[in-house]
C-alpha cells in the first residue's frame, strides 16, 4: 500500500523542465516517465514482502535479516495455538508491526497488542495491521498501544489480563523487562526474548553483564554460546523470585547484530535446586571445558593442572548450563513449516537447515561450549582434518558429536579437546600414508 501524501519529500525533487509548446508530447511523456522512476524508488524504500504479506516500515527500525528469527516465532505461536486452542499476543517493542502482522495472519492469534514507545510510528502500525478486519468489543482482534514496554505489561497484570506470548525485542542487554513479562504471561505461556549486547557475552564487559543477568563473564572461545546461556540464566533467576521456572524450547543466534533470542516456556512451581544453572570453566592450557556447581565454589581447578588454583582457568556464572533446545518441540515446528511449504524436503532451505542443526544440538549427551576446528588446529600446530571427516571419527570413538548452528567450522561434542587433537593426527597420518 502506497500512499504519496504520506511521504510528500520523497517527490519534493520532482521538478520538470516548464512544457516547451514545440514539444509538448516529448514533455508530457518524460514527466510520465519521471514520476513513474520516483514512484518505483519511493516503493522499494518503504514497502517490503515477508511470507507473501506486504507491509511498510516507514521511519522505524527494520532488519530484513531478521526475518528468520520471525519464522521461529510465528511457528512457536501457531503451535501453541493449536495445542490451546487460544492466542493472545503481546508484542512490546514491535517496530513496524510486522511481527504483530504475522503473528495475527500467519499463527491466527485471537488478539494482539502492537505496543512501541514511540508514537510517531502509529500511522505506519495501523496501517500494517489494517490488512487484518479489526473488530470490536470482546471481538476486537488487535490494538495499538505506546507507552514504555514495562508499563504495559504492568498495565495488564493489574488488569489480570494475561497473555500466551509475549514477544520482546530489544536492543542492548536490558533485562528489565524479564520479570514484568514473565508477570503477565500465563502460566504454561511462552516468552521470546532478546539481547543483542556481544561485547558481554565476549566477557569484555563484565560487570554489565552481571549487573543485567547476575552473570560475571570471562572471555571464552564460544563467547556466543554464552550470550544465549546468559540469556537464559537470567531469566531462569526472575523466574525463581517469582516462584516459578522456565524451560527453554530454542535457542537462535544470528550474527547480524549480533541477535540473541530464547524462547522459554513459562512453568509454574520453583525448583529447589541449582539444576543447570551454575558456572563454566575454560582452561587456556589445555582448551578443555567443565561445568562447576555451587557446591564446588573455591575448589575450582583444571585436571591439567597440579596446582591446586590453575591460572590458566577462566570461570564465567552463573549462567544456564543445561540443554538450549527441545528437540521434540524443534521437529513440531518442522512439520508445521513444511505444512506451510516454507521448507522443502531437499534439505537446502535455510530455515530447515537451521531447526535440523537445532535438533542434532539437543543430543543430551552433548555439553555446553563447542570446539572451533581453527583452535583445535593452532594448539596442535596442524590442519584440521575435513569437519565431516573429524566429526565422523570422534563418533566411532564412542562420543557424541554435532555441528553448531552458532559458529559454521565447529563442532559441539563430549570428546575433551586433547582428545579431539589426538584423533585429528590420527586422521592426517592415514591420508599421508
Amino acid at each position: 500500500m502506497l500512499t504519496l501524501s504520506r511521504s510528500p519529500k520523497a517527490l519534493s525533487s520532482f521538478s520538470p523542465s516548464p512544457p516547451n509548446p514545440f514539444t509538448q508530447t516529448q514533455n508530457h511523456d518524460f514527466k510520465v516517465t519521471t514520476f513513474k522512476l520516483k514512484l518505483n524508488t519511493l516503493c522499494k524504500a518503504v514497502c517490503q514482502t515477508e511470507r507473501g504479506l506486504q507491509f511498510e516500515t516507514g521511519d522505524a527500525f527494520f532488519r530484513q535479516e531478521s526475518a528468520t528469527g520471525r519464522d521461529l516465532s510465528v511457528l512457536a505461536a501457531s503451535l501453541h495455538k493449536k495445542s490451546n486452542g487460544s492466542l493472545r499476543v503481546l508484542d512490546a517493542l514491535c517496530g513496524c508491526g510486522i511481527r504483530s502482522l504475522r503473528y495475527l495472519v500467519e499463527a491466527e492469534a485471537d488478539f494482539v497488542v502492537a505496543n512501541d514507545g514511540n508514537d510517531n510510528y502509529r500511522t505506519i502500525i495501523v496501517d500494517n495491521l489494517s490488512r487484518v478486519q479489526n473488530g470490536s468489543g470482546d471481538k476486537q482482534r488487535w490494538v495499538v498501544t505506546h507507552l514504555e514496554a514495562n508499563r504495559v505489561m504492568s498495565d495488564y497484570y493489574l488488569q489480570k489480563s494475561f497473555f500466551d506470548f509475549i514477544d520482546i525485542d530489544s536492543f542492548g542487554s536490558d533485562s528489565s523487562f524479564l520479570r514484568s513479562a514473565m508477570n503477565a504471561l500465563k502460566l504454561g505461556g511462552l516468552l521470546y526474548v532478546t539481547s543483542t549486547d556481544g561485547y558481554s557475552s565476549g566477557g569484555h564487559r563484565p560487570h554489565q553483564s552481571l549487573a543485567a543477568y547476575g552473570a560475571y563473564v570471562r572471555p571464552m572461545p564460544y563467547s556466543n554460546e554464552v550470550g544465549l546461556r546468559m540469556l537464559i540464566g537470567g531469566a531462569a533467576r526472575e523466574a525463581a523470585v517469582l516462584g516459578y521456572h522456565i524451560t527453554p524450547l530454542f535457542s537462535y543466534y544470528s550474527f547480524h547484530g549480533p541477535v540473541f533470542r530464547v524462547l522459554l516456556r513459562l512453568n509454574r512451581g520453583k525448583l529447589h535446586d541449582s539444576r543447570h544453572y551454575g558456572f563454566i570453566g575454560y582452561c587456556h592450557q589445555c582448551g578443555n571445558s567443565q561445568e562447576f556447581s555451587w557446591d564446588e565454589l573455591g575448589q575450582i581447578s583444571c585436571t591439567c593442572s597440579n596446582s591446586m588454583v590453575s591460572s590458566s582457568l577462566v570461570v564465567s556464572g552463573p549462567l544456564w548450563t543445561g540443554p538450549l533446545h527441545n528437540a521434540a518441540y524443534l521437529m513440531d515446528m518442522l512439520n508445521l513449516a513444511k505444512q506451510w511449504g516454507w521448507v522443502g524436503n531437499d534439505g537446502k532451505d535455510h530455515l530447515e537447515k537451521l531447526i535440523k542443526l537445532m535438533v542434532d544440538e539437543s543430543d543430551p549427551m552433548l555439553p555446553f561450549g563447542y570446539i572451533k576446528l581453527d583452535e583445535m588446529a593452532s594448539r596442535a600446530k596442524m590442519n584440521s582434518p575435513p569437519l565431516k571427516t573429524l566429526m565422523n571419527a570422534i563418533h566411532e570413538k564412542g562420543f557424541a558429536v554435532s555441528r553448531s548452528h552458532i559458529s559454521t567450522n565447529a563442532i559441539k561434542t563430549n570428546c575433551p579437546m586433547t582428545q579431539c587433537i589426538k584423533i585429528s593426527k590420527q586422521l592426517l597420518q592415514m591420508d599421508v600414508v
